[in-house]
């Protein structure tokens, strides 16, 4: 029960959308850095070629790229299809693609719904409905693949920022990943989400430039998230550790859900 047989992830074939920045980037750099397989998804075809590169020059591992636009259903299947043909199965899916859309209540714009449900919502269902057979592909017994949708503290609490297309996607997700953890935990699939804090990345440049400082004071922990603390998360939730949580929703956010403000 040593700790290089309980988190070993080596050699394990691991999709992540928006894997070529942010957060996504982050957690396939811990991946590749412990020996998987990494497949990163986005629709910058010229950044998922430059992380690659970058990637792959880091070692143990090995990093590939399918250039795909998850706003058009067409290319979910696509790299279900491309993942069959170079991999043969899939062993962890992280759903990490995301988008978001700030406005004031008085003019929150009908398109800002369709958009980021779309993303958040509607296409991680999709893309791990169409990856299924992969997954299953995948699993033994004392392994079962591995979903994990990256989520956020925003679907847990209600935001200072107006971003209610959004907040409410990501609440939608936390319960979608409980209820596909009971559907696919029978066939030998996992389900589990990470709701994510503050952490540096293009969806939190602007914010965390004017308001970082704010942020961190009320974070008991004091910071904002790290690359080690989400990719060491899912690395735990696709070992041998994490192979019993299913249906889990964490809070990676240094405790700011649960700070007091009194």
């Amino acid at each position: 029960m040593d700790n290089s047989n309980l988190f070993d992830v080596k050699g394990k074939v691991v999709l992540v959308t928006g894997g070529a920045k942010g957060i996504g980037r982050m957690i396939s750099e811990g991946f590749v850095q412990n020996g998987a397989h990494v497949f990163v998804s986005s629709r910058d075809a010229k950044a998922c070629e430059q992380a690659c590169k970058e990637l792959n020059a880091l070692g143990k591992g090995k990093a590939d790229y399918i250039a795909a636009d998850l706003y058009k259903v067409e290319d979910v299947k696509r790299i279900a299809e491309e993942l069959k043909k170079r991999a043969g199965k899939l062993d962890v899916l992280i759903n990490n693609s995301g988008s978001n859309w700030g406005e004031s209540y008085d003019t929150y714009p009908d398109a800002a719904w369709d958009r980021v449900l779309t993303l958040n919502l509607k296409r991680v269902f999709q893309l791990t409905q169409a990856v299924t057979p992969l997954l299953e592909a995948a699993q033994s017994p004392l392994s079962p693949s591995r979903v994990i949708n990256i989520g956020s503290v925003d679907g847990l609490r209600v935001p200072a920022l107006e971003t209610f297309a959004y907040s409410a996607s990501k609440a939608g997700l936390h319960h979608m990943s409980r209820v596909l953890a009971s559907h696919l935990g029978k066939r030998g699939i996992t389900s589990n989400t990470i709701a994510c804090g503050p952490f540096q990345s293009k969806m939190m440049k602007a914010t965390l430039e004017k308001f970082k400082d704010v942020i961190e004071g009320g974070i008991p922990l004091g910071r904002i998230g790290s690359p080690e603390d989400v990719a060491g998360t899912c690395i735990w939730l696709s070992s041998r550790a994490g192979s019993y949580v299913n249906g889990a929703t964490i809070a990676l956010d240094g405790g700011s859900v649960v700070g007091a403000k009194l």
